[in-house]
């Protein structure tokens, strides 16, 4: 297994975007230190209540999951030893029960084996209704964990579900790793617990040293980590919401890494001395939520209107300077899932300003749309730190306004917009009329995450409100078949439905622009989670 990581960590460094520099190490790089720059602060630092990639990325480094997956999205064992197959008696004949064995030396940093118990306690706990959990998904599907020796974990599913292998402690849009069950048990819940601010145990390539909040984290090498000792001897994350800034601070070499630097610093990134670009082709994308439980909101046409109004060639090319892709709808061209048949709908501001009147809208003084006294105005969120999606914001106000529709927008952290609903998030409790925000999912093509009636907020990622009885049949067939060509028709009817629906707008693939010192070798991000193979990293 080490041998093929090593060679895809070859191939994938071989493929980055030099910026700059010729591999030496630029003048303010520290031997041995990673730092690392992240736009908001972190809500907690337990990992079962992770609710962005930022939060995601911390934890990883601390904490280990059953399986990852490579540079390409090919799963990878992790704390198990292999991935479970129908070939390998890791997935039973009749698809219901999933076997995993675990690695032996695999400890925590108090010495402790990892051991099944941790991995059902771990399941448990994401299953318990008094924590704030974001997600649940695919966790729900099980009916109960059998650990017949210390190393063996037996899972039982109430029914099939395709994904369940990438989704269960894997690399998937909700990237649980496992947490120490004997530090843990003895809370009722996790919300409030010493461990959320010291997670001293921890099973990663890193432990946890220091946090100062709205400043930075610390994290330093954990010479335990079963799959060997880090060449880094320590990880610093800082905290810094302006990306301007963090672009200085790149200039300088005062950072090594600007963590998922949004798209509109391109143009300055790109001529940084002693700086590549690793673009990093996730399964995610940019995108505009629709809030469905909004009275105004339920009615298609307003929908319709809404898309209609925003012209994405525009978007795209001004927002991500031609580097981005326009999408149709959420799967990415480089997964089998992928219809490319679906169609793209084209701008037209007279048809936008027919659908609102035909939905009994009127044009009122000032252009923006009236009914019975009141204007259509929508609420429009985004996190303040991203540099795009200020820029995007303003331009889509600027287009529903010519289809007479008044945006008001509003700017939160990323800890605040992102967090769970009972931390006060703003998604999870439906405070907007319309997100703007971008998602990054797992290595399956699943997105009943967000489609599907059993995910809406505040118990899933289905921030749209979104509940369908089309769209249940259909990842019904996505989620219950292993098949992989009965998927793939489930899924070109899923993209077919979200283009009728409009529960929300695509507005282009994401794959990040991670711009990185020329001294910090072995990233190599995977479409899921760039810090998978941490250890290997050096600078």
């Amino acid at each position: 297994m080490k041998r093929f990581v090593a060679l895809a960590l070859a191939a994938v460094v071989a493929g980055c975007t030099q910026t700059g520099g010729t591999g030496n190490a630029p003048s303010g790089t520290q031997p041995g230190t990673l730092r690392v720059a992240v736009q908001s602060d972190f809500k907690n630092m337990n990992p079962l209540l992770t609710s962005n990639t930022t939060d995601a990325l911390l934890a990883r480094f601390m904490f280990e999951p059953l399986l990852t997956s490579d540079p390409k999205g090919n799963p990878l064992p992790m704390l198990a030893t292999q991935v479970p197959t129908p070939e390998n008696g890791g997935i039973g004949k009749d698809g219901l029960t999933i076997t995993y064995h675990l690695r032996r030396d695999a400890k925590w940093t108090d010495g402790q084996s990892v051991t099944a118990a941790d991995v059902k306690f771990s399941w448990q706990a994401i299953m318990n209704g008094t924590n704030n959990v974001i997600t649940r998904h695919g966790y729900d599907y099980v009916s109960r964990i059998d650990t017949p020796n210390p190393y063996t974990v037996v899972v039982h599913l109430k029914r099939k579900f395709a994904p369940f292998v990438n989704t269960f402690f894997a690399d998937s849009d909700a990237p649980f790793p496992i947490v120490p069950q004997h530090v843990l048990a003895k809370y009722s819940n996790i919300n409030q617990i010493p461990f959320n601010n010291d997670p001293s145990v921890s099973d990663g390539p890193f432990k946890f040293v220091r946090w100062v909040h709205g400043d930075h984290v610390e994290l330093a090498a954990n010479p335990g980590f079963f799959m060997g000792a880090p060449k880094l001897n320590s990880v610093v994350l800082r905290i810094i919401p302006d990306e301007n800034t963090t672009v200085n601070l790149l200039r300088t070499h005062e950072i090594d890494w600007m963590f998922e630097s949004s798209i509109d610093n391109y143009p300055q990134i790109k001529n940084i001395r002693g700086v590549n670009i690793v673009w990093d082709d996730i399964n995610g994308y940019e995108y505009m939520q629709m809030n469905l439980a909004r009275p105004y909101l339920q009615d298609l046409r307003v929908r319709q209107a809404i898309a209609y109004a925003i012209d994405k060639q525009r978007v795209v090319q001004t927002s991500t300077f031609g580097q981005e892709k326009i999408a149709t709808a959420d799967q990415p061209p480089f997964l089998w899932s992928y219809d490319p048949n679906l169609p793209q709908p084209v701008q037209n501001v007279q048809k936008a300003r027919q659908l609102l009147q035909e939905a009994g809208w009127a044009p009122g003084p000032d252009g923006i749309m009236t009914k019975n006294g009141e204007r259509l105005l929508l609420v429009m969120v985004s996190n303040n730190s991203n540099v795009t999606r200020r820029k995007n914001s303003v331009l889509i106000q600027e287009m529903l306004r010519q289809a007479g529709i008044q945006a008001q927008i509003k700017y939160y952290t990323g800890d605040v917009l992102f967090a769970p609903a009972g931390e006060g998030g703003i998604l999870q409790s439906g405070s907007f009329d319309l997100g703007l925000v971008g998602w990054s999912a797992g290595i399956d093509p699943d997105d009943s995450t967000q489609l599907t009636c059993a995910n809406l907020a505040p118990n899933g990622y289905n921030f749209m409100h979104y509940c369908n009885p089309d769209m249940e049949a259909a990842q019904r067939d996505a989620l219950l078949n292993y098949e992989q060509a009965t998927r793939k028709k489930a899924y070109a009817r899923i993209q077919e439905l979200q283009a009728r629906d409009l529960p929300w707008i695509i507005l282009w693939y994401q794959r990040f622009a991670q711009p990185v010192s020329t001294a910090f070798k072995g990233f190599a991000p995977n479409p899921a989670i760039e810090n998978w193979n941490a250890w290997q990293w050096s600078i």
